[in-house]
């Protein structure tokens, strides 16, 4: 096939350099016509890098002139709403980066736009492609645990130990630790045990960060615990935080899910992942090796590899739209993750249990 998608960026920032960018390029019927940053001098930079003919400052310029099919936003949470639906009312298909929205009210009116549209629609949920949780989820699918009891997930980083400004945890333009990692988390939780049915969070902030550019800044959590009901009649629990020392760790992710039929344990830093399990009636935990299926030619010393060889993420949505078939995860995971995210909120703000 010859046929090109004609994508649009939204966002310079270091994700949209080091992922979207690079991933999207690596796919050949893909071609990144243009790009929008607010700062003009940083976008040109990043068109030049990635061969991008046209730079606009203003996404609705981009959209109105681009001759776009596609669009990727790469933006800070509080602009993923009005990008993404003017990206919808244009007839785009449309990748999200998470927490799909600010709240749930967002979320809903983005994917029903995106349905009543019959657009391709993508929330970029990152880590679930990766092989090591396709592996865990084949396993739980295959019954590895059985019914599921309850599950623990745990994400640790020390992104703002330092106290130096993040606009992910001012709440004039991100969602705090909670919708930054509690995101991520929550989908694994829908991914691996199910849909989600009542929430009790609590949310805390430790870190004062310097003054934003604008000079002011409403703290959002850096750290946030949430229990979980499943419509299943699991528990669970999600532990993440944003001011952990975890030394040259730069991550501390760990899951562990027991059921009926047994357990298994992820354990996850930069140095790597792994994953073990016990069986009932087996006394001793044992490795459990990635078959090399899930790696097909991606470089198992960097998991991060499968964003250019395999077809997931961007590479996965560019497919959706030549093959006209569906994709996952779309608008519909963003918004259950969004409602479990908002009724973490408002289970801290009450003091109560949120039924969703």
């Amino acid at each position: 096939m010859t046929e090109q998608v004609r994508v649009g960026v939204v966002g310079t920032s270091w994700w949209a350099d080091m992922h979207h960018l690079p991933y999207l390029k690596s796919h050949p019927q893909a071609q990144i016509a243009a790009i929008c940053g607010r700062n003009k001098d940083r976008a040109e930079k990043i068109a030049g890098k990635y061969e991008i003919p046209t730079v606009y400052t203003d996404y609705r310029e981009m959209i109105e002139k681009g001759e776009l099919q596609a669009l990727i936003a790469s933006v800070p949470d509080d602009i993923h709403y009005p990008v993404v639906m003017a990206a919808l009312d244009a007839g785009l298909h449309v990748i999200c980066e998470k927490p799909m929205a600010m709240n749930v009210v967002q979320a809903q009116e983005m994917t029903d736009r995106a349905l009543e549209k019959k657009v391709k629609h993508m929330t970029y949920f990152t880590w679930r492609w990766l092989p090591h949780y396709k592996y865990v989820k084949s396993l739980i699918d295959d019954g590895y645990i059985g019914n599921c009891y309850h599950c623990h997930i745990q994400w640790f980083t020390g992104a703002v130990r330092n106290g130096a400004y993040a606009w992910r945890f001012d709440r004039n333009h991100g969602s705090g630790v909670l919708g930054d990692l509690g995101s991520h988390a929550t989908d694994f939780a829908r991914l691996l045990v199910g849909e989600v049915t009542g929430v009790s969070a609590n949310l805390g902030t430790h870190i004062d960060l310097n003054s934003s550019p604008a000079g002011t800044i409403d703290p959002a959590d850096d750290s946030a615990m949430l229990m979980l009901d499943f419509q299943s009649g699991a528990q669970g629990v999600i532990h993440v935080s944003a001011v952990s020392h975890i030394g040259s760790r730069v991550w501390d992710q760990r899951m562990l899910l027991h059921g009926d039929a047994g357990s298994i344990e992820v354990s996850s830093t930069i140095a790597g992942t792994t994953i073990s399990g016990s069986k009932d009636g087996e006394k001793e935990f044992q490795p459990l090796p990635i078959p090399d299926y899930y790696w097909e030619n991606a470089d198992k010393k960097n998991p991060f590899s499968v964003f250019t060889s395999q077809s997931v993420g961007a590479r996965l949505f560019i497919d959706s739209i030549l093959e006209d078939k569906p994709v996952s995860p779309g608008f519909e995971d963003g918004l259950a993750v969004q409602k479990v995210l908002d009724a973490a909120r408002a289970s801290h703000e009450q003091g109560v249990r949120i039924l969703i």
